[in-house]
């Protein structure tokens, strides 16, 4: 990789959900446990949790075209996960409905994710940019021991990915250049839309994501300027 871009870059910034963390497993085990007390049995927790993603976007897109304004999104996955129930016919009270929401804060990261941030961490002040919200992406990073140097994403900068303000905003917020500031995200959508704001790129491979399903975004791949099997990887190779 050019010298150059690497002298380039002042800030790292990652993607969480799928990136840093594996939601489809986590949400698919606290699934099986609301399910197992429910006495639904019949309900597969794993296309559970793919369902539930599958709102995300769709919820996510009435903020991003104006239908409403912007909302955290531990509300969206209420509103979401409140469809899905219905859908299932599987009832609970009110406690019990906002402790499965908050599975989006009980999520597991991938078995590189701290070791190599910290790595990260070595050489670059490192951010998230993130769709979650900082209640929701703190108590991740608290859990999980992932530290960051600053929690930005779609809260801070009022938009939601891949709009250009949510990566704009996001450099803006950190006083530097697009060019100046690397994404690094598990999908190719996310990094096209941050690369046309002139953003720099770090693909990191997560073929477990969807449970071994290709990516829905995989065709939309590019020749990123960094490109890494795990964030322990991208570390050795961006020299942390």
């Amino acid at each position: 990789m050019p010298e150059v871009k690497m002298h380039a870059i002042k800030v790292l910034a990652f993607d969480v959900f799928g990136t840093l963390v594996d939601w489809r497993t986590s949400i698919a085990r606290e699934a099986a446990a609301v399910f197992a007390r429910a006495g639904r049995d019949d309900i597969d927790p794993a296309g559970f949790a793919d369902a539930w993603r599958g709102l995300y976007q769709p919820a996510m897109e009435a903020v991003r075209s104006g239908k409403r304004p912007f909302t955290r999104l531990d509300v969206l996955n209420r509103e979401t996960l409140d469809v899905l129930l219905a859908r299932h016919e599987v009832v609970l009270d009110d406690a019990a409905a906002a402790d499965f929401a908050f599975a989006w804060r009980r999520l597991d990261p991938w078995p590189d994710t701290v070791a190599g941030l910290a790595r990260l961490r070595g050489r670059y002040p490192v951010v998230t940019l993130s769709n979650g919200n900082i209640a929701l992406t703190m108590e991740i990073a608290r859990r999980s021991g992932m530290v960051f140097d600053a929690i930005l994403g779609a809260e801070a900068v009022q938009a939601f990915k891949p709009t250009p303000e949510s990566y704009l905003r996001t450099a803006d917020l950190l006083g530097i250049a697009p060019g100046q500031l690397c994404l690094g995200a598990a999908h190719h959508s996310d990094l096209a839309a941050a690369r046309k704001c002139g953003l720099q790129c770090a693909y990191i491979d997560r073929p477990m994501e969807y449970g071994g399903a290709l990516a829905p975004d995989a065709h939309m791949a590019q020749d990123w300027e960094w490109s890494a099997a795990s964030l322990v990887e991208l570390a050795e190779t961006m020299g942390g």
